[in-house]
């Protein structure tokens, strides 16, 4: 919404996006008493700020559909390729199951899929890859919340260089619903989101979270249609049952 409705430009929202994340994350740390300032890595800060500026760029210039596609193919290639080469085995229907969710998001997703230009897809499957290494990465995490927290503050240099090269550019603007969405994608589905998700990461293997993440967009569409009174289509139904067909496949084989 903040992207296509509002007059924010991709580089304000990355910074109000991760600032507000890496405050919200920092006082729920200090309440909790994680050791926050020490947990997290510059290459995981890095693969997150690629990622979330990535992403505002390519999503100006894309269609949701090819912005999606494109976002977690690569996503899943990065990761089942690192599964790969840690010998990650893989049961018949495993593979069975990986097949229906991407089959299932090429059928909620094809539709509405336009010949991207290059340039945003390029920074789309960039953005892709650097959040397979970022969720990589966490399956090392010893706490989601300390090292999802340390990973926002050391983004925040980048912030400040990025917000520079704003300055010397000339990018424009901002205006108040567009930073009021920033925020909310800052604090609630950044900030807390990506901790809990760091929470579940080292209970799992690069394939099967890779494959969990295909959902997302499925969670989107059910979440449009309870809050936004989005309709359901036909179309929507058979993905959704087909995506989530496929995870259970993957997850319920790899605890036989």
């Amino acid at each position: 919404m903040a992207l296509t409705q509002t007059t924010v430009s991709p580089g304000v929202f990355t910074e109000v996006r991760l600032v507000s994340g890496a405050v919200t994350l920092l006082l729920l740390a200090l309440l909790r008493r994680q050791p926050a300032l020490k947990s997290g890595s510059w290459t995981g800060a890095l693969a997150l700020f690629i990622y979330a500026a990535g992403f505002s760029y390519a999503y100006v210039g894309l269609s949701t559909g090819t912005g999606a596609l494109l976002l977690f193919g690569a996503v899943q290639l990065t990761m089942m390729t690192a599964g790969i080469m840690n010998k990650e085995s893989f049961a018949p229907p495993q593979l069975l199951g990986i097949v229906l969710a991407i089959l299932g998001l090429v059928i909620l997703l094809l539709p509405g899929v336009s010949a991207p230009e290059p340039g945003p897809a390029l920074l789309m499957i960039v953005a892709g890859i650097a959040w397979g290494v970022y969720s990589l990465l966490g399956q090392r995490a010893f706490s989601g919340l300390a090292v999802t927290t340390g990973n926002f503050l050391r983004t925040l240099p980048m912030v400040i260089l990025l917000g520079l090269v704003l300055v010397a550019v000339d990018e424009p603007g901002w205006d108040r619903e567009g930073v009021l969405l920033a925020i909310a994608s800052g604090t609630l589905a950044s900030a807390l989101g990506y901790a809990i998700w760091y929470l579940v990461l080292p209970s799992l293997t690069a394939s099967i979270a890779a494959t969990l993440q295909l959902s997302v967009p499925v969670i989107a569409a059910i979440a449009g249609w309870a809050f936004l009174s989005e309709p359901i289509s036909v179309r929507m139904l058979v993905a959704s049952i087909t995506v989530l067909g496929g995870i259970a496949l993957v997850i319920h084989f790899r605890r036989r």
